[in-house]
């Protein structure tokens, strides 16, 4: 891949925003994921500080994490199994969509899948403050620990990228590759889901990027977590393509 970071732009709701814009709202999430995971704010400008709580979360371990954060992943089960069972396997989206100069759908959607990468967990982790733990498990499942936009409690749940079984946003046909598959919580309930579709266009690609919740959800964590795709998926491209994590 090119050494080259593409240019990134944001659309949400009909509205563009700007890298630089993109990165204040990082910088503004920081301070509360370090308070949330008991770690102190890394002193540095944004990439430092990205990088240094990254590999603070990552000496932790899994284990450490899990206990630090083990009553409000809790009580984070306990509402998404609420909201599930409210939502009778109705569903509510959040979506957000990049315009990105460079590189390609096919290109970034391999990095993302590629599980067996030296600096997988730590490029999944230093994608976004609210990122305690992503890793991918022995099953292929990918397990995931974050506070998603909106949200005040971090929650626990692992994403099947092999099962789309109970997703109801369409697959687009011209889309050129996919991320999708379903989200369960920690007792096997599916309580969501992720349609990424990537589709290329002359000079780079576009990124249509959608994540699925229970339809009980409440409005402001849809809201939110639009953003929080555009953090995490705005630094996936520069990792992928070459700017270090």
């Amino acid at each position: 891949m090119s050494t080259a970071s593409p240019a990134v732009q944001v659309a949400i709701g009909g509205r563009r925003f700007t890298r630089d814009q993109v990165l204040a709202w990082e910088a503004e999430r920081l301070p509360a994921a370090a308070a949330k995971i008991g770690l102190p704010v890394p002193s540095g400008g944004l990439a430092r500080q990205r990088a240094a709580f990254a590999e603070s979360k990552l000496a932790l371990g899994a284990d450490e994490i899990k206990h630090r954060l083990r009553r409000d992943l809790r009580i984070g089960d306990a509402v998404a199994s609420v909201t599930t069972q409210l939502s009778r396997g109705r569903r509510a989206t959040s979506v957000c969509e990049l315009h990105v100069a460079g590189g390609s759908a096919a290109e970034f959607v391999q990095w993302f899948d590629d599980t067996s990468r030296a600096d997988y967990t730590r490029s999944m982790t230093a994608a976004h403050p609210d990122h305690f733990l992503i890793q991918a498990l022995p099953d292929g499942r990918q397990e995931v620990i974050e506070t998603t936009g909106g949200s005040p409690l971090p929650t626990r749940f692992l994403v099947d990228y092999s099962d789309l079984s109970t997703l109801t946003t369409p697959h687009s046909p011209d889309t050129d590759a996919e991320a999708a598959g379903v989200a369960l919580s920690a007792k096997s309930l599916h309580i969501g889901g992720v349609r990424h579709q990537f589709r290329d266009e002359p000079g780079g690609f576009h990124a249509r990027l959608c994540v699925e919740f229970p339809r009980a959800t409440l409005p402001k964590i849809l809201s939110e977590h639009r953003r929080h795709l555009a953090i995490e998926f705005s630094n996936w491209v520069e990792f992928a393509f070459g700017t270090p994590s």
